[in-house]
């Protein structure tokens, strides 16, 4: 059985996109558009893995990061930041609030499943790295 994705994205477009290739690939993928709702799905059924775009509304996705990643309960959980931000600076960012690691978006839909594969099998952003 494949494992359990949380996709977290306020773009319903980038949200689809991502979810359908991963399904294409068997996972078992749940939605949240909002932090607020990502963090009641984590809590109700820990996912593997969350896919969190650091824009969000209301709480950002580094702050919904911080709270994974400081509850002993839910820290185990894989989180990986999709952002449209390039910087160095943004990517140290994400590390810093507890990210796995980090993938700029838009997504390269040839690659995505196998990163996402990589981030799920234990690798650290440093070995995803050309």
């Amino acid at each position: 059985m494949k494992p359990r994705i949380l996709i977290v994205d306020d773009n319903p477009t980038n949200l689809k996109l991502a979810a359908a290739l991963l399904e294409f690939e068997g996972y078992a993928i749940e939605e949240a558009g909002d932090a607020e709702s990502a963090l009641n799905l984590i809590r109700a059924r820990p996912p593997q893995l969350v896919l969190l775009d650091v824009q969000l509304p209301v709480m950002d996705g580094l702050t919904l990061a911080r709270i994974i990643k400081t509850d002993e309960t839910l820290r185990h959980i894989r989180v990986v930041a999709l952002t449209a931000f390039a910087m160095k600076s943004d990517e140290q960012r994400a590390f810093d609030a507890g990210c796995d690691g980090h993938i700029a978006k838009p997504i390269d839909v040839g690659k995505f499943p196998e990163l996402v594969a990589k981030y799920l099998n234990g690798a650290s952003q440093a070995s995803l790295r050309p």
